[in-house]
Order: C-alpha cells, then structure tokens, then sequence
C-alpha cells in the first residue's frame, strides 16, 4: 500500500490517510440528502437520485484514488444541480430525462477537452497571482459555506426587494413558498445567540480550534464527532430515529430503474434533439453546464493543490510539457472529467470535484488512499444512512471554516502594493464568497484581469486562453440574462 500510493514519499501514512477520507466524507455527505431533495423538485424519483449520488460519487472519486493518487473527492455538484432543476427545467421548460441528456453530453464535452488538453493549457494560462488569489477565495468559500451551515447569520429582506417568487413574479404567486430571490437589498447579520444549534456549532468550533492549536493528529475529524456527541443531549441528534434495519434500500433500487440509461430513451437525446428550433438554446445551455463544471474544478485543483503541495512545481512543469497522463495533474482532470458522465448515465446533474475535499486535506490527506476511504464510506452510506444522517451540519461547519482559515494565508502570496495584481486577485477571491460561486470567482479574475491588461497596454501577455474564457465567460453571463 506504502509503495501503491507512496504514502512515506508524501509525508503521510495509512491512518492519517484514514482519517482525511472519512474526514472528507462527513463534511460532504449533505450531498446524498440535499442532491436528491433538489433534483425531486425537476420531477425525478427522490430515492433513484439518492442511489445515482452515492453511485457516481463513489466510482468517480476511486478513479481519482487509484488512477491519479490525489486525495480529491467527486460528487454532482452543488449550484450545477440547482441550475439543473430551476434554470433548465422550471425557466427553461425542459424535461428531467433531456436535462440529464444535456449533463450526459456536458460529460462528453468534458472529457474531449481533457484528452485535447484544453483544461490543462488553461491551468498554465492562468498567472500565479490569480492562482494564488483563487486559491484564497476558496478558502474564504469554505469558510462562508462553514459560516452558513454553522447558522450564524440570518437575511432580512424587505418586500420591494423581492424580484422572484418560485422562478415568477412575486405579485401573481399563488401556493406554498419554494424558493424567494430578492436583490442586493437582503442584509446579512449575526444571528442572536439563543438557537441550540448555532450554540453547537460555537462550541465544536472551539473544540476544533483548540485541538488545531494542540497540534492534535486527525483534529478536524475528532471535532466533528465531538460536536455530533454534544448534540444529542441538545437535542439536536435523535438517536431513536437511527433504524439499522432500513428495507427502502429494495425500493431505491426500483426506482433507480427509472433513471440509470433513460437518455438513451425516447425520452432523452432523442426528444431532446426533435425539435430543431430549440437546438440553439440546447448549446447554450450545454455550454452554461460545461463552463461551471470545467471551472469549479480548476479552482479546487489550483486552489487546494497549490497551497499543500498536493501538485509540486514537478507536477505544473509535467503539466507543460507532458504527453498523455503522465503527470499527476493530467490524471486528475481525466478522473474528474469521467464522474459527469458516469453521473449522467446512473441519474444525476453534473459531477465535480468538491471543494469540501479540502476537510480531509487539512486533515492531513496527501495521496489517493484518502479518496480510496471516502469513496467506501460512500458506498457504506447505503446500508447505513440513519446513521449518517445523525451527524448535523453544525458538527461539519466548524470544519470547512478551520479549513477556510487554513487556505486564506494564499493572499500573503499576492502583491497588494501592485494595483494591477491586486484589482483581479481581490475580484477573484472576494467573489466566490460573495457570489457563492468558484465559477463565478474565477470570471470576475478574468475579466478585470483582462481590463487591467488592456489598460495598461498589456494585452498581448495575456495568454490567448485567457482571453477566450473571457469571452465565453461575458457570453454565458449575456446568454443567462435572457433566458
């Protein structure tokens, strides 16, 4: 196993990788609840979607394990699988079954670009003071996902700032409330300290920090199950719901029935492509899917890798001048690029690598042996979802925000003297909190960077790549605002 996944060469060993794997896992495993939750919404069958969760979940992160020995995990992706129910189905119109067609072509897409080597020439596109600054808004990411989970903020919106009820117009709504957008007149504010849970997530919080500071081996993991103790006395954890001998398991695998392959159907690509006069709103949507996935999963690379050494400058150089999947970076993009096609084909929106894989990083995970642990956990989620389903967010938000606290130390390597480095690395790093977006985050860097450089007379050091994200990226963002 040390030899397999060289353990001793990357300066951990099997219990430690252990830990990171299930580290990673609890603070990811709201996937398996809140995939299925979302996607019910476009009309799929719940319990199919939480099979095809677990499923493309587990076969796409032991790729990453086995094949590229990086401890990074693959789940469908949270944002795309939103934009998967509310944009392309409710605003869209599409069914679920051409949805999904959509996501399985996205796949295709994305491996074409992996194998041409797209991806990898826009990672050595990007300038080192984004990278660094993308790297550090992932970690305020985390932190704010932490942050939110953890239940320490509330929003007041007032009724003039409303402009969406439902995906509708907020003065015709009729029936229960679904989902509300309002604009940048919702207020962000500390919430009152007097809800069980927010005094939880404190309190793990502490723990968290205190073990961090004692340099305590598997600290993050020990606060998570520490904290999962602590709520049931709360009673915030009800242990009489755990039922080991759950026999819906039969069940979802009936259902999964009604998903797995359905976009080879006539429901699928086939009424998907019958009306000619929606194929351009089809490529769009296509390209929406591709761009989200594609990025978000640079950024976590770029982001996680960098900042631990998970991809030495070996591997960045290897990126350059590589042939095949030689380097370990080229590995991994191929592992992640097969997880939303393998998504697609058992039932679920587009797959990517999580960000929350940074849990069992700063756990001290370094190889694919941690990947290897947390896709078993994923398969084990099966049988033993009662039992997982006890831990609470507020025992996993006190993680993602150690993390985020962790990763932010990336903007000491960005120069703020410089306004011209500063102005991109503020956009990129500040947004992706803010716009609750990695994708996002990435296109507002690009763009400033690209209206810096042009400012500056400095255009033609702007990688060609970089310029055509650009404008993909202003595309996508006009396209989204008419439809």
């Amino acid at each position: 196993m040390d030899k397999f996944f060289k353990l001793r060469e990357n300066g951990t060993k099997v219990s430690t990788e252990i830990t990171a794997g299930i580290t990673t896992f609890l603070a990811m495993s709201y996937i398996i609840f809140v995939n299925p939750s979302l996607l019910a919404l476009s009309g799929m069958p719940s319990q199919a979607v939480f099979l095809a969760t677990i499923f493309s979940s587990a076969i796409a992160t032991l790729i990453l394990g086995l094949f590229a020995n990086v401890p990074y995990a693959v789940a469908p992706g949270m944002g795309l699988n939103a934009f998967f129910t509310y944009t392309v189905v409710f605003s869209l119109g599409f069914t679920w079954q051409e949805a999904l067609s959509m996501v399985f072509i996205c796949g295709v897409v994305n491996i074409l670009i992996t194998v041409t080597k797209v991806r990898k020439m826009l990672i050595v596109a990007i300038p080192e003071a984004l990278q660094h600054a993308i790297s550090a808004g992932i970690g305020i990411f985390i932190g704010y996902i932490g942050i939110k989970n953890a239940g320490l903020l509330n929003f007041t919106i007032d009724g003039y700032n409303i402009l969406s009820i439902n995906g509708g117009d907020p003065t015709a709504f009729e029936g229960a409330i679904d989902s509300v957008v309002a604009n940048s007149g919702a207020l962000p504010a500390l919430v009152n300290f007097t809800e069980p849970g927010v005094l939880l997530a404190l309190i793990g919080l502490v723990i968290t920090i205190i073990l961090m500071l004692r340099n305590v081996q598997g600290a993050i993991l020990i606060g998570i199950i520490a904290t999962t103790v602590l709520a049931i006395p709360m009673g915030l954890v009800d242990l009489s719901s755990v039922n080991l001998v759950d026999n819906s398991l039969a069940s979802a695998f009936d259902d999964l029935g009604e998903t797995f392959l359905v976009i080879f159907t006539p429901a699928g690509l086939p009424s998907l492509f019958s009306d000619l006069t929606k194929l351009p709103i089809v490529l769009i949507t296509i390209f929406s899917f591709s761009l989200s996935d594609i990025f978000d999963t640079i950024g976590t690379f770029i982001g996680t890798g960098r900042r631990t050494g998970i991809f030495s400058e070996e591997d960045e150089k290897a990126v350059e001048n590589s042939n095949g999947f030689s380097s370990k970076m080229d590995k991994a993009l191929f592992g992640d690029s097969i997880g939303t096609l393998v998504g697609s084909l058992f039932g679920t929106s587009n797959v990517t690598t999580f960000v929350e894989s940074a849990a069992g990083i700063g756990a001290g995970g370094r190889t694919g042996l941690t990947s290897v642990v947390t896709s078993i956990c994923f398969l084990l989620a099966m049988f033993l979802s009662p039992i997982i389903g006890i831990v609470p967010t507020e025992a996993t938000a006190p993680a993602l925000i150690i993390v985020g606290i962790l990763m932010v130390g990336s903007l000491n390597d960005v120069n703020w003297t410089d306004f011209s480095e500063a102005v991109p690395a503020f956009f990129a790093s500040i947004f992706m909190g803010l716009a609750y977006s990695i994708s996002n985050g990435i296109a507002a860097g690009f763009i400033t960077y690209g209206i810096v450089k042009t400012f500056k007379g400095e255009a033609k050091e702007v990688h060609p790549l970089i310029w055509v994200s650009i404008v993909l990226f202003i595309l996508n963002y006009v396209v989204m605002a008419f439809i």
